[in-house]
């Protein structure tokens, strides 16, 4: 993979090029991974679009730390909105089965989303694509639906959490979204979350202040937010 050029530095800047994205975190006086602390100044994060390539990441990611503090989610391999939920019972799926399409489907380019790397190991994962690859959304139809990427699903190792990982894997995600002639960026975050799990959407104050704005309410105490690619 080619090399993103030199990054702006200042905190929280993030550059792109092509399928790479280079992110300089802020906040948070260091990162954890594994047994290493890194102090911020010596910190970046590295995200990059979900390619056959970068398989074996996404299964490491998954296979381990993903669901470290949420065991009983670590079956799904981010399959779920690819399924059309009125056909499938999700509820029986396992998680070799999920692990299986997550590898054929990868590997045949239908799923879409970006890994966060941190010292050359996926910390994070977001899922992110058009709209009409997510069979799951079809009864929920809209009119611009063809103009739409759909945001649907952020996981952050639980040790990086709240130092910007999320906000570095939405940016990118907003980027490969517009770079494939999507008009509109939009994702479903619970108003009501406390937990983390609860904020597997994503939490509605990011992306509020990633410039996202409310579109409508729904009754299940969500909201759909959106932002103009």
């Amino acid at each position: 993979m080619e090399q993103p050029s030199k990054c702006n530095t200042k905190p929280g800047h993030w550059h792109s090029k092509e399928e790479e994205h280079l992110f300089v975190l802020s906040g948070a006086a260091t990162l954890h991974l594994g047994s290493e602390v890194f102090p911020m100044n010596q910190t970046a994060i590295h995200v990059r679009e979900l390619k056959p390539e970068t398989l074996q990441d996404f299964l490491q990611f998954f296979d381990g730390s993903a669901f470290a503090d949420n065991p009983k989610w670590a079956s799904c391999y981010c399959q779920c909105f690819y399924e059309d939920l009125s056909v499938i019972k999700w509820s029986e799926r396992t998680a070799p089965q999920n692990r299986a399409l997550a590898c054929s489907r990868i590997n045949a380019g239908q799923v879409q989303g970006y890994l966060a790397y941190l010292g050359g190991t996926a910390i994070g994962w977001c899922s992110a694509g058009p709209r009409h690859l997510f069979r799951a959304l079809d009864n929920e139809p809209t009119p611009d639906a063809e103009t739409i990427g759909a945001i649907l699903c952020f996981l952050v190792e639980p040790r990086q959490r709240g130092q910007g990982v999320a906000r570095a894997l939405l940016e990118a995600a907003c980027d490969g979204l517009r770079r494939q002639g999507l008009r509109m960026a939009e994702a479903n975050p619970r108003s009501a979350a406390s937990t983390a799990a609860e904020n597997h959407f994503g939490p509605l104050e990011l992306y509020l202040s990633a410039g996202f704005s409310v579109h409508r309410e729904d009754t299940d105490g969500s909201v759909f937010v959106r932002r103009a690619l």
